[in-house]
């Protein structure tokens, strides 16, 4: 299932409608709802609301992500990080900044999308039985679908794509018959008609707020890319675009037919359900939960993807990481997992019911979508595009996007300040772990290994030094094959000289593609000193335990080292010699003298790294082959003491 379904063909549309369209699938359960509000139905204001829906799933989800931004591919792989780490080589620092803001307000947004999908699902219950009490089912639906991640979604993903077919046709077969009463709506393909809504609407410009909950789901599509490809994608849009305007128009038809009443008066909650024959409710209610469950899923894999790319960016602290089933691009993150629960969780609890949901979702997102844009300004630029088409494209999706985030700030009173909030505590954990770990970096000292090599190779034979190991493998940050950390090398001459037959030092760079698995051996004495650099996608896990042990594997078939022991009887029998793992842990001296902003920084970086994981096991190393030493991390020179001897 791997490669295939990037290409197009009927299996691959159908895993794509599964995987890709569930957020943006689900919209016509609450937009209109949200449009209408409480307010009396105008048939004026409604075909309006219809133009500025067609219009936005237009311009904002077909051009700009199905046509622009699929193209902004790397490798095959899409979302903000990876068109982070393809315009990162323009050097241009403060693209950071956008991509670390666009990361965490998707992320944020991501807490709000299971309640308000699901929510919005569940409540088609009330239809049947007004006093149904719909938040204990919705709490359990969620705590349920983030039970099941720990398993892998290997199993019940094989259903997303029926699911979700079956989903797409019955919104085209409810919205079509209904539709069919009242053609008239159809007028609405006038943008004339968005325009007038704008500027007579009782509420106006800040209509947007609610008319762009029906593109939310875009980002979250061009971040999926990679899982099916972009042909596939923008094949199946023309099914799932048809399938939605079909639905709202269909609701708008009905809203028209009940005009002067609000929704109260005209017996309904929400006019997605209203357009349903009493008969079908139930199926469609079980469908629509049954998508919304998807919708959900497709944002908690995301999120995971997001969250395992910041990590190998050093955006995010190392946490535990897990491959619950062999499916590539498959994983499940325990500590994020809760956390999002949780977030859900307290959500429902607060808004009670999808109509307060409403007024948080999509602020952040906005601010995604905007972050999006100003990268992928960088990435046209970097392509060569024509400088006039740049210019009016970014211009044009700067104001419309602008436009939709002034209309959302209204929204901030009424719980946006909640997907904020939680965008920024995201924010800051993503800069603090990246500029401190700058700051650290910047003062560590490296020196020449070619000036260690002879005390190195007369260490080795040194046979008044016990042996320390007969495999002394050290993991250095130095990116230059020819340097070496000088902690390391007062590590095996001066703290403790360490005697061991072979020296390994192995170094890992992190490559902008997204599955690179490929290293390098620098042999500078023949089974003596060995340097292996390991170069890794941002998509690949640090496995340096295994892939170390297949490279020396390698290395033996090809007869280019000898780890047999060196012990005589051990050599004779041809037993393996012992590696033992060196891991060097800095630490902040309380003799630096450090400016206020970088000691706060690095304070905070000490806090999430005790709430990380080690470095044995981020790097996916055996703890009992592992030794950690601790060194002083001299930052700045600290400032003279002045001591008078006494006699």
């Amino acid at each position: 299932m791997g490669k295939h379904i990037h290409k197009l063909s009927a299996a691959g549309l159908l895993v794509t409608l599964g995987i890709i369209f569930g957020d943006i699938g689900t919209s016509p359960l609450y937009v209109l709802n949200a449009i209408v509000g409480s307010d009396p139905i105008n048939s004026r204001d409604i075909v309006g609301a219809i133009s500025a829906i067609f219009w936005t799933l237009t311009l904002q989800t077909t051009v700009k992500y199905v046509i622009i931004t699929l193209r902004a591919d790397n490798k095959g792989e899409g979302g903000i990080f990876s068109l982070y780490t393809l315009i990162r080589k323009t050097k241009v620092k403060w693209l950071l900044f956008p991509a670390i803001i666009g990361g965490s307000t998707l992320l944020a947004d991501g807490i709000i999308t299971p309640p308000i999908s699901v929510s919005s699902a569940i409540e088609g219950l009330r239809v049947i039985n007004p006093d149904i009490p719909t938040i204990p089912i919705v709490i359990a639906i969620i705590t349920i679908l983030f039970g099941l991640q720990q398993f892998g979604t290997k199993l019940i993903g094989k259903f997303f794509g029926p699911i979700m077919f079956t989903w797409f046709s019955m919104l085209g077969i409810l919205g079509g018959i209904q539709l069919s009463t009242n053609i008239n709506v159809l007028s609405a393909f006038n943008p004339y008609h968005a325009y007038e809504l704008l500027m007579n609407h009782k509420q106006g410009f800040l209509i947007l707020g609610a008319v762009f909950l029906c593109t939310t789901g875009a980002e979250a599509l061009y971040s999926d890319l990679g899982h099916c490809g972009k042909e596939n994608i923008r094949v199946s849009w023309i099914f799932v675009k048809s399938m939605l305007l079909l639905n709202y128009f269909g609701q708008g038809a009905w809203l028209i037919s009940h005009e002067g009443k609000t929704l109260k008066e005209a017996g309904v909650t929400n006019p997605f359900y209203a357009i349903m024959p009493d008969w079908f409710l139930p199926f469609g209610i079980g469908i629509a939960t049954l998508a919304a469950v998807v919708a959900s899923q497709a944002m908690i894999s995301g999120s995971f993807t997001l969250i395992n790319e910041a990590i190998r960016l050093n955006f995010w602290p190392k946490v535990k990481i897990k491959y619950p089933t062999e499916l590539k691009g498959q994983l499940y993150i325990p500590s994020l997992n809760w956390m999002l629960w949780i977030g859900c969780v307290l959500v429902v609890l607060y808004f009670k019911e999808s109509s307060g949901m409403e007024a948080a979702y999509g602020l952040a997102i906005v601010m995604t979508m905007l972050m999006t844009t100003s990268l992928l300004n960088y990435y046209l630029i970097l392509k060569r595009y024509n400088k006039i088409f740049i210019a009016v494209l970014i211009t044009t999706y700067a104001v419309i996007e602008i436009s939709f985030l002034i209309a959302n700030l209204h929204k901030f009173s009424d719980g946006g300040y909640i997907t904020l909030l939680i965008a920024m505590m995201l924010m800051a954990t993503m800069f603090v772990w990246y500029f401190a770990r700058k700051i650290r970096n910047r003062y560590l000292v490296f020196v020449k290994l070619s000036d260690y090599l002879p005390v190195l190779e007369d260490l080795s034979k040194d046979l008044s030094v016990p042996k320390y190991a007969t495999n002394l493998v050290y993991l250095t940050s130095a990116d230059h094959r020819t340097e070496i950390e000088s902690k390391i090398m007062y590590s095996i001459l001066n703290k403790q000289p360490k005697r061991a037959d072979i020296y390994w030092f192995v170094h890992v760079h992190v490559v902008d593609e997204p599955y690179t698995m490929e290293y390098r051996v620098n042999e500078f004495i023949h089974d003596d000193v060995i340097r292996i650099d390991f170069r890794l996608g941002f998509r690949v896990a640090p496995r340096i335990s295994l892939m170390f042990k297949k490279v020396v594997e390698d290395m033996v078939k090809n007869k280019e080292v000898d780890v047999t022991s060196r012990y005589a009887s051990l050599n004779k029998n041809n037993i393996i010699g012992d590696f033992r793992f060196i891991l060097i842990e800095k630490f902040i001296s309380y003799d630096n003298d450090l400016p206020f902003y970088e000691k706060w920084i690095l304070d905070c970086y000490n806090i999430l790294k005790k709430m990380g994981l080690s470095e044995e096991k981020a790097f996916g190393l055996d703890s009992s082959s592992v030794t950690i030493e601790s060194f002083p991390l001299l930052i700045t020179a600290p400032r003279e003491i002045c001591l008078t001897r006494v006699d």
